[in-house]
């Protein structure tokens, strides 16, 4: 009995009698006597050969295979790239794989993993927009560095360029730091500084301080780093350090306070977490305190200290002349008059020093001195007293305030009873004896005035009685006044009879 098999042009067969290989059969007709024959066929257009048993029939039919497959067998150490035509696969370690040659052009590329992880520059180039499975790319811009790690092991410095590795059976990453930051966050810094010091010399400028020492980084004249004391740093090269000894003197000369301290805010963000910065204003002093010890007094200006192994303590003092209010104030006088006064004192410090040396608070020391002093001083004067000469209150309370506060540093300048407020009753008592004594000191005036007025006429009478012409005179006055008040006057006979008949009608 004939059995006929057909291969496709784009096919190829696989001859088996009983399950057993014969041979290779190309596209075309084939006739072969017997039940037990079958053949396998194999679409070309599917370039990898998915053969049953393929390692048994390579094994013992290699030399059949050899002209019709591109064999790949990794080993466990052993990574592959095939490349079928324009497409690539990749093949991983400890496996067999079989690709049909000749239909479509096929070549393999066995790479050892353990001299490299990393594929040559030609291939990654040719793999270029490609994405594989087992294959990790990397882009390297030209500002940039990577950091590339194998089992999170650094292994070496990447310059800007593109990269590709296997990662099959290890983990790999790459770290990209940016080579415009002078001073970046360098990944597990103090492994790169104690096991990779070739990088380090190559790559990075690296601060090592002592106990006593600080740093400065600047780049292309900026600061960018404050390094504290017992620090280790790696900055890019091209980084400038200053190293400065803390030792002996701990304060900032001016030119480093113009720089880090009244500089640019960037600059001064990161520098007072390093420093103690005190300023004194005009007319003010500061006093300073190292490891609670006071050191010395400030003068006006700015003043900062390296904070590294001491503490510091500063506080300001106004020298300028400053009030204090003592207000709302309820005493009794001498006569029991109760009274609510208001003062207002005027004082400045002398010696910033003994102040605080002498007085937690100073102000609330004067405060209460003031009260004291208040209180005595009108508790033994009358009510009257009081009202009549407020200035003896105010140079018994200054009389003893100057002489309590000069042991402290403290120049009492001025003190004053600005107001002296009475209980209503009391008020309206006192207005009705002002308003008593006016009234009489009134009555008084209008009799004097009075008195003058009537003497006055008196005068005036006399004069008249033995002067004629000045009576005469009088009259021509009074006839004015009459005259002022009238419209019209007519005049009968001489002027003499007129005034004669008005003295006439005057007398009757």
């Amino acid at each position: 009995m004939w059995k006929e098999f057909y291969i496709k042009p784009n096919e190829i067969g696989i001859l088996y009698h009983r399950s057993d290989f014969k041979k290779i059969l190309q596209p075309g007709i084939y006739y072969y006597f017997g039940l037990h024959w079958q053949v396998k066929t194999y679409d070309l257009n599917q370039p990898e050969a998915k053969i049953e048993n393929l390692e048994l029939l390579l094994r013992n039919h290699s030399l059949e295979f050899k002209p019709y497959l591109l064999v790949v067998k990794t080993a466990f150490h052993q990574a592959a790239l095939v490349r079928i035509g324009q497409n690539w696969i990749s093949v991983k370690p400890n496996q067999l794989r079989a690709f049909w040659r000749g239909f479509i052009e096929v070549e393999s590329y066995i790479f050892d993993l353990n001299e490299s992880l990393e594929l040559p520059a030609n291939f990654v180039q040719q793999l270029r927009g490609v994405s594989l499975c087992g294959i990790k790319k990397f882009q390297i811009s030209e500002y940039e560095i990577g950091l590339l790690y194998v089992q999170n092991n650094f292994v070496r410095p990447l310059e800007p360029g593109e990269y590709a590795f296997w990662v099959v059976d290890r983990e790999v990453s790459v770290r990209i730091i940016s080579r415009i930051v002078p001073n970046p966050d360098f990944p597990s810094e103090e492994v790169l500084i104690e096991q990779h010091p070739e990088f380090v010399a190559t790559y990075c400028q690296l601060v090592q301080l002592q106990s006593q020492q600080v740093a400065i980084a600047r780049y292309q004249g900026k600061v960018i780093a404050i390094i504290p004391p017992c620090t280790r740093k790696l900055f890019w090269r091209g980084v400038e350090v200053e190293i400065l000894d803390i030792s002996t003197e701990a304060k900032l000369p001016p030119h480093l306070i113009a720089e880090l301290v009244t500089g640019l805010p960037e600059v001064m963000a990161f520098s007072r977490y390093h420093m103690h910065i005190c300023e004194v204003p005009p007319q003010h002093a500061g006093l300073l305190y190292v490891n609670q010890e006071f050191q010395t007094q400030l003068q006006p200006g700015v003043h900062a200290w390296w904070v590294f192994g001491r503490s510091f303590h500063t506080e300001v003092f106004d020298l300028r002349l400053q009030t204090l209010e003592v207000s709302g104030q309820d005493i009794l006088s001498k006569d029991k008059v109760p009274l609510r006064l208001n003062l207002t004192a005027g004082y400045r410090i002398l010696n910033p020093f003994q102040v605080k040396n002498s007085l937690s608070d100073p102000s609330s020391y004067l405060y209460k001195e003031l009260q004291f002093a208040l209180r005595a001083a009108v508790g033994e004067r009358t009510l009257d007293t009081l009202l009549e000469d407020k200035g003896a209150i105010d140079k018994s309370i200054f009389d003893y305030i100057y002489h309590k506060t000069a042991g402290y540093g403290i120049e009492v300048d001025s003190v004053g009873v600005k107001d002296i407020i009475l209980p209503g009753e009391i008020r309206t008592i006192l207005s009705k004896v002002v308003e008593a004594e006016k009234a009489a000191q009134a009555n008084v005036v209008r009799r004097r005035e009075e008195t003058a007025a009537t003497r006055s006429m008196l005068n005036t009478a006399r004069v008249m009685e033995d002067n004629p012409v000045a009576l005469r005179l009088k009259e021509l006055e009074v006839l004015e006044r009459i005259a002022e008040k009238i419209e019209k006057i007519q005049v009968n006979g001489s002027l003499d009879s007129i005034l004669t008949e008005l003295i006439r009608i005057n007398r009757s």
